[in-house]
């Protein structure tokens, strides 16, 4: 009997290829599991108007974790247009999988790790080494929105003095998105980020936000930022604005370690941590909760790749890793990244992005030939 159940979450376009990427190492280092196949993505939305089928979520319940490839997304009115004829006049929102899956499964802390490996002709600079914690199922993603928006939320939200100039629109002329957070949610992503610095000696924790402007939300994350701070006397707190941190991480990249912010905001910074050390095919990311987790990489499906074996797969096989970690299997994760940095520093294969012309496999056959 395995040792691990884990959902295989493909997905479509490239998330096909790049987790048969993934599979060729953990079978390479004989990770000892069963893979429960899951039906997701953009062709349940079409033909069945549920791109996370709840059958999958049923599956999940009986699995330890979950190794996810891409997912075709699209906003609202043009996903609405793909749905089977059948399905047109059923009202059906489409809704992302992904952020389903986090705010279902109560995945609350989103971590991406942007680690530069020399070698690495996409680099920066050689010595980034820096990670984000991302707060993931609050703030601007909570999926509180409203368009058109109701009489009953307009008016209760008149009491506000700065919706008076709005009251000059009609409601279907509104659209309203939220950004919502709690103080439990902010004190969790932020222990994390100073327990993290604390087991593996980081240098400081930066709180990203814009309090200046967002003063309520913003300064909710920022007080509970500096409570948590009181209990780790020896790591610095850093507070900086996310235009400025922006700026900041061009400049001196160097200078930050452990990135904490709200939804939103850590998506962002985290996408330009990523092009620091290479680009989105280095990206790799851990979506974690109290009693399960969902690996993945942070790039999409590449539709205009679909069926080419291109794309680089190195940031599924550091989901892979980084899922392998979760589950205590520190010794074959180690193995994992020690590979895929010997690959990349030798630098005979690379894929298209690094100015190579490896496709998806030869990469990953690559690296289980270092194992």
């Amino acid at each position: 009997m395995a040792k691990y159940r884990v959902a295989w979450l493909p997905g479509d376009g490239v998330g096909v290829e790049v987790m048969e990427a993934a599979r060729q190492v953990l079978d390479a280092i004989d990770f000892e599991a069963e893979y429960i196949h899951g039906d997701i993505g953009w062709e349940f939305w079409m033909h069945e108007g549920n791109a996370l089928p709840d059958r999958t979520l049923k599956m999940m319940e009986d699995t330890d974790c979950a190794l996810f490839g891409a997912i075709t997304s699209k906003p609202k009115d043009e996903a609405a247009t793909e749905l089977d004829t059948s399905l047109q006049d059923k009202a059906l929102v489409y809704f992302s999988p992904i952020v389903r899956l986090r705010q279902e499964l109560n995945l609350h802390t989103n971590m991406r790790p942007c680690k530069a490996y020399p070698g690495n002709p996409l680099n920066y600079k050689d010595d980034i080494d820096l990670i984000v914690f991302r707060e993931n199922t609050e703030g601007m993603y909570g999926g509180v929105e409203f368009h058109p928006v109701p009489q009953t939320v307009f008016d209760a939200l008149s009491i506000h003095p700065k919706m008076k100039k709005f009251g000059e629109h009609s409601l279907d002329d509104l659209a309203i998105s939220t950004r919502i957070m709690s103080r439990k949610g902010c004190e969790s992503i932020v222990s994390q980020a100073f327990q993290f610095a604390k087991t593996f000696n980081r240098k400081s924790v930066t709180i990203v936000d814009k309090p200046n402007v967002l003063r309520e939300t913003g300064g909710l994350m920022i007080r509970s930022a500096r409570k948590i701070a009181e209990d780790y006397a020896d790591i610095p707190l850093w507070e900086t604005n996310i235009d400025a941190q922006c700026m900041w991480l061009l400049k001196n990249p160097g200078d930050y370690d452990v990135l904490v912010a709200e939804n939103m905001f850590g998506d962002i910074i985290s996408d330009l941590c990523a092009q620091l050390v290479g680009g989105l095919g280095f990206a790799c990311a851990g979506n974690i909760g109290d009693n399960y987790a969902v690996f993945e990489p942070t790039h999409g499906s590449a539709p205009k790749y679909t069926g080419m074996y291109k794309v680089n797969p190195i940031a599924t096989i550091l989901s892979a890793k980084m899922m392998l970690d979760w589950l205590g299997e520190a010794e074959k994760a180690s193995r994992i990244e020690k590979a895929v940095s010997a690959v990349i520093a030798e630098g005979k294969v690379r894929t298209y992005d690094m100015g190579g012309s490896a496709k998806t496999l030869e990469m990953s056959q690559a690296i289980v030939a270092k194992l």
